[in-house]
């Protein structure tokens, strides 16, 4: 039965292009399965159908679609008298065929398109059901903090995930401790492939996720040739381990206090230069400013050219270009390098950093410990070494010649074996570093730019 300008959409049995009527309508002859086809003129294109499905008619569509019927209706149906019937014998399912209706289609169609009905919703069912599976795993099997896992790979995709176990081994149990900081020990470590690591183990686990994502999220942005390379870290259970390069000559601290390997003066400018050059990158060139808050003697660690690389500056409390003032929940630091105003309640900003560096400086200088108490006077009072050093430099500065004070001030250990003007200017620079005013305190590239003038002398 021909059908001018109808079609039922989908379920091809068959697809061909370029064919004549006679050829499609072969194709479908000799299919059983076929209900009829649909063969668009123009196109020369021919659609075998198995199901009677989505059918509709409009003037504007191109093909048409013949019917297969039985042969006992051919004549009832008005056929078209060169339309041949099929040879092919089939055979009959006793089901009644409703030509001409919308749902134009057996019982034994109704069973397929169920059977499809059926198995899509099956698939369905059976990711949803996959699906909850993954979810109770990631929310109960594995606890809560897998979140904050999933959180720090994102941050830290430039970085490889260790595993536990992994670090565990490498530091032999954690046995070669090479370092204390306030947010945890410091461990020696050989990976498998035989690089040295540092690995920093994170104590308190209150406090240790805080303290990680701070960590991750601060040197992720961060890349500066005096500032230590992250390569990876451990987030497993209650583990928090983040890995570091390791720097050969350890801290400045075992280098620079009571020692008989003290550093000479070219080393003790170039880290001077260096921290100076860190601390100016993290003030005024990243993205965020980034506060250090810690710095001293133990978070400057020496590659092998005595190369100053700042450690530790994870704790760091970031604050947007142009944002508030710094809030600090908790006083951060190392008493002897700590700013006045942690103890005054001020608000906190990148001077802090400035009047710890200041301090550094004169340690490079002195060749001891300045945050050191020593008895003043008849023995009844203490003061720091600090505020003596910085008072007896000051009387010196305005009235004596540089070289007969700077004699004085430097670490006698060098035995004279020291630069003068760049002595003077690291005393003068340290001095104005450690006022009490903090707007009288110079910024971090101001301090690097006058160190860079005495660099070639």
């Amino acid at each position: 039965m021909k059908l001018m300008n109808t079609d039922y959409y989908g379920f091809d049995l068959n697809f061909s292009r370029a064919i004549s009527f006679e050829g499609c309508k072969r194709i479908c002859d000799e299919a059983c399965s076929c209900e009829g086809f649909n063969y668009k003129e123009g196109e020369a294109t021919c659609y075998a159908k198995s199901a009677l499905f989505n059918g509709y008619s409009s003037p504007g569509f191109p093909g048409t679609l013949y019917l297969k019927v039985p042969r006992s209706l051919e004549d009832g149906l008005g056929l078209d008298n060169d339309f041949e019937g099929s040879d092919a014998v089939c055979e009959a399912s006793g089901a009644t065929v409703l030509v001409g209706s919308p749902s134009m289609y057996d019982l034994s169609n109704r069973m397929l398109r169920w059977s499809y009905l059926y198995g899509f919703a099956g698939i369905i069912g059976g990711i949803e059901a996959f699906l909850a599976v993954v979810a109770w795993w990631f929310l109960f099997r594995r606890g809560a903090s897998t979140s904050a896992e999933d959180g720090y790979r994102t941050i830290t995709s430039q970085f490889k995930v260790f595993s536990y176990a992994e670090l565990k081994s490498a530091t032999s149990n954690f046995k070669d401790q090479i370092g204390q900081g306030g947010s945890g020990a410091v461990y020696k470590g050989v990976l498998e492939d035989g690089s040295v690591v540092a690995v920093k183990r994170l104590g308190d686990v209150m406090q240790s996720e805080e303290v990680f994502k701070a960590e991750l999220s601060t040197i992720g942005r961060i890349n500066h040739m005096n500032l230590v390379r992250m390569w990876g870290f451990c987030s497993e259970n209650r583990h928090r381990l983040i890995v570091y390069e390791y720097v050969e000559q350890l801290s400045l601290d075992k280098h620079l206090f009571p020692s008989p390997n003290s550093l000479g003066w070219k080393e003790r400018f170039t880290v001077a230069l260096g921290t100076a050059k860190a601390l100016a990158y993290l003030h005024h060139e990243c993205l965020e400013w980034v506060i250090h808050c810690d710095v001293k003697p133990e978070n400057i660690l020496l590659d092998g050219n005595f190369e100053p690389k700042m450690a530790d500056f994870g704790l760091a409390k970031l604050s947007q270009r142009g944002g508030p003032v710094s809030e600090f929940s908790h006083i951060r630091g190392t008493k002897g390098y700590m700013a006045p105003e942690w103890a005054s309640n001020l608000p906190i900003t990148a001077k802090v950093d400035v009047y710890s560096f200041g301090v550094v400086m004169l340690e490079l200088v002195r060749g001891v410990r300045l945050s050191n108490w020593v008895v003043v006077g008849d023995g009844s009072e203490q003061e720091a070494e600090l505020t003596r050093f910085v008072r007896e430099a000051k009387q010196k500065i305005r009235g004596e010649e540089e070289e007969s004070w700077a004699e004085e001030a430097v670490d006698a250990r060098l035995r004279g074996e020291f630069n003068v003007k760049q002595a003077v200017r690291m005393v003068e620079i340290g001095i104005s570093c450690v006022e009490e005013d903090r707007s009288r305190r110079p910024t971090m590239d101001a301090v690097v730019r006058l160190l860079l003038n005495c660099d070639d002398v």
